[in-house]
């Protein structure tokens, strides 16, 4: 009897032990968004961004490809993208290989031209619908562009999450992977520490060193001739970060342009360093 009893206890234990182990309460593990990193690139200078991000996310890539191949000269490149804009011509581009409806977040590089994503991008999107899909927009320009060409996204792609996107300027680049990296932390794409830059401090008329400052960053770049008439400034690691508010002036390649246009040219001061200007928001 007592051999019975204790028979009984062990099945009953049993029992309760496998109805724990089978137990449809448990909490599902939430799958992982399935990343595509997409850019086109023409100088490599946008590849090497995607590349980055894609090393770090451990995410698919792929190149988007010209048809026929844009002249890596900058003048033939800008006589053809003129002549393609007067026309209301895009270029064609090759068939991707990876299936897009696979990927819940898409990374979307490209350098910017005219104020705007290149224009194989342009075909791209055009081309297809990213309707539900979380896009992040990055890229390369020579001294910004990435709010605008944001805009142009949204409009393009109005059922897709535009997500807040990364650019740098071509001439700094040897700044991309530490900046990519925060960037992606900041976005909660990857693991890592994030402290979030301070505000920016009051506004307030240039001083004589603050346009010293601004005057140097902005120096021998031909595609930027303003004066600076106010600015902001805020503490970052080993130095400062400056936000001047600039009017443009004639430049010299375009002397009957239209002056007093307003442009947001940010400028960072690392100790020890020359200020350079990193992008200018217009």
């Amino acid at each position: 009897m007592r051999q019975l009893k204790l028979t009984a206890a062990l099945l009953a234990v049993t029992i309760v032990a496998a109805g724990c182990g089978g137990s449809k309460n448990e909490t599902p593990q939430k799958e992982t968004p399935k990343t595509l990193v997409l850019y086109y690139s023409l100088t490599n200078n946008t590849k090497q961004v995607a590349e980055e991000i894609a090393s770090l996310m451990g995410a698919d890539i792929e190149r988007i490809e010209a048809v026929e191949p844009y002249d890596t000269a900058f003048q033939p490149t800008i006589e053809r993208c003129m002549k393609e804009r007067e026309q209301g011509v895009l270029p064609q581009i090759q068939p991707l290989n990876a299936d897009l409806s696979q990927y819940d977040v898409i990374f979307i590089g490209y350098p910017v031209w005219f104020g705007t994503y290149a224009p194989p991008v342009i075909t791209f999107l055009t081309n297809n619908d990213l309707s539900g899909k979380k896009i992040v927009p990055f890229c390369t320009f020579g001294s910004g562009g990435l709010e605008s060409s944001m805009r142009d996204l949204e409009a393009a792609q109005p059922n897709a999450e535009i997500l807040p996107g990364y650019g740098v300027r071509a001439a700094r680049l040897e700044a991309m992977p530490k900046e990519v990296e925060q960037f992606l932390v900041a976005g909660g794409f990857i693991e890592g520490e994030y402290t979030a830059p301070e505000p920016f401090g009051e506004i307030h008329e240039v001083s004589e060193e603050e346009t010293a400052v601004f005057n140097t960053a902005v120096d021998g770049y031909p595609m930027l001739n303003a004066e600076a008439k106010t600015v902001a400034s805020r503490p970052i690691a080993d130095g400062t970060e400056y936000l001047f508010i600039a009017v443009d002036k004639p430049r010299k390649a375009k002397p009957k342009m239209s002056p007093g246009n307003e442009v947001q040219v940010y400028v960072t001061v690392i100790n020890g360093q020359s200020p350079v200007f990193t992008r200018v928001v217009r």
